[in-house]
């Protein structure tokens, strides 16, 4: 808590005597509690500060009342809000401050490179300017059950690196008797908007939207087609089993019936609580016909904006607030609490010292699945409108491609006209 302590209690940045900030979020159930005993510790660790967490409701919930509370006596200092809803938040600029101009105004010195540009980017601008403080996010991983392996003969320690691997240890499953030799949860944004990341291809134009609001989608390319198609294959052949768009694969998995599974590095405490079997995380496989290597995956999840219209003491006080979220302490814990990737080095560094890594085997493959040298427009991640609308678009054209109903090319460039004609009415009626 030293630490901590100390960054949030600088005497360079002077704040008026209890200044109360609310936080409206989106989290219900464990989450809540814990971000809870954040809040709590934070409040009872100095006196110029009081925050107030509020659920709103979900996330979409939470985002249209903070926005419809903008101006009002009620609206919020800081708010919660999902990647699906950053698109939004960008283009309504007068409803919030840049978490970087906030940063600055308590440290000139301020610049964001403390955090990891895996993470940071899909929250930040082009340039690099932090706009919202990255909190819980994931990143996709593959999950294996070590068991199901070892029953049908396959060594547990197999090379599943690449998704050529990958098909043979599928093959070998079902010949076994397999029912799930593999399956994943949210198919869009692993399988597209990941893959497409990992490959360093496009999912849209605009740097995938970060770079302005006249963003195309750009998900048909060979490379994607190539991919879609493989899964396809696999579908047809009773290797991959699909389970619907969100995670109910994740259950799938967490019951033993399958023996690989996609899904976010964030089921990570319930995988282990719930599963009666070893499992292994891996990274993401990929395909060296493609890339000579994997580039990062791109992050998912929630991030908190500060919204306009504040005093100064108001602004001072949320930076105060976001600085202690931000210490290696407070993110170790929140790291290992909760499986959601630490938004620090400083706090990487803290997690592998305490030794949370080496009890924990596998908790580190998301951090070192985002962290390159060098990041790409394509990979920091997609920040488009009407996000979750593409998604359900992308999602029924792939559902043809798994049920035999159409072929990957068709799907993808249905998918990229149906969605370019949302995109297109979503600019129009903005």
């Amino acid at each position: 808590m030293i630490l901590a302590a100390a960054l949030f209690c600088s005497p360079a940045s002077p704040l008026a005597a209890q200044t109360e900030i609310a936080f409206w979020h989106a989290f219900s159930g464990g989450l809540a509690e814990l971000m809870s005993t954040q809040v709590d510790a934070f409040n009872a660790a100095q006196n110029d500060v009081i925050v107030t967490a509020v659920r709103k409701g979900d996330y979409g919930q939470t985002l249209r009342a903070g926005l419809e509370a903008l101006g009002a006596d009620d609206q919020p200092n800081l708010l919660m809000v999902d990647d699906v809803g950053s698109a939004a938040m960008v283009s309504t600029p007068s409803a919030f401050k840049p978490l970087h101009d906030v940063m600055v105004m308590r440290d000139p010195e301020f610049t964001g490179d403390t955090y990891i540009p895996g993470i940071r980017a899909l929250f930040s601008d082009l340039d690099g300017r932090m706009l919202s403080l990255p909190f819980n996010t994931s990143t996709p991983v593959l999950w294996v059950n070590r068991d199901a392996l070892a029953a049908t003969g396959i060594d547990p320690e197999v090379d599943l690196s690449t998704w050529e691997q990958v098909s043979d240890v599928l093959s070998l499953l079902k010949a076994a008797g397999s029912t799930c030799p593999l399956t994943t949860s949210w198919p869009s944004w692993i399988h597209l908007e990941n893959f497409s990341a990992y490959h360093d291809v496009p999912f849209a134009t605009q740097a995938n939207g970060l770079g302005g609001r006249d963003a195309a989608l750009a998900l048909n390319s060979a490379a994607q087609v190539a991919h879609i198609n493989a899964l396809g294959v696999w579908a047809q052949e009773g290797k991959f089993v699909y389970e619907g768009r969100r995670n109910a694969a994740g259950a799938k998995f967490r019951a033993g019936e399958c023996a690989l599974l996609t899904e976010s590095s964030a089921a990570y405490a319930s995988i282990h609580a719930s599963a009666d079997f070893d499992v292994d995380v891996r990274p993401l496989p990929y395909w060296p016909a493609l890339v000579d290597g994997p580039q990062n995956s791109s992050v998912g999840g929630g991030s908190i904006w500060i919204m306009e219209g504040q005093t100064e003491p108001e602004y001072q006080a949320t930076a105060a607030f976001l600085a202690y979220l931000s210490a290696a302490d407070t993110q170790a814990r929140w790291h290992q609490a909760t499986g959601y990737l630490p938004i620090t080095y400083n706090a990487v560094q803290l997690t592998r010292a305490q030794g949370f890594y080496a009890t924990n085997p596998g908790t580190d493959v998301a951090v070192t699945q985002i962290s390159v040298d060098v990041l790409t427009d394509n990979s920091r991640g997609v920040r488009l409108n009407a996000l979750d609308l593409l998604r359900g678009i992308i999602n029924e054209e792939l559902e043809a491609v798994w049920s035999g109903e159409a072929d990957a090319q068709s799907a993808l460039d249905s998918a990229q006209r149906r969605g370019d004609a949302v995109l297109r009415r979503f600019n129009q009626a903005n």
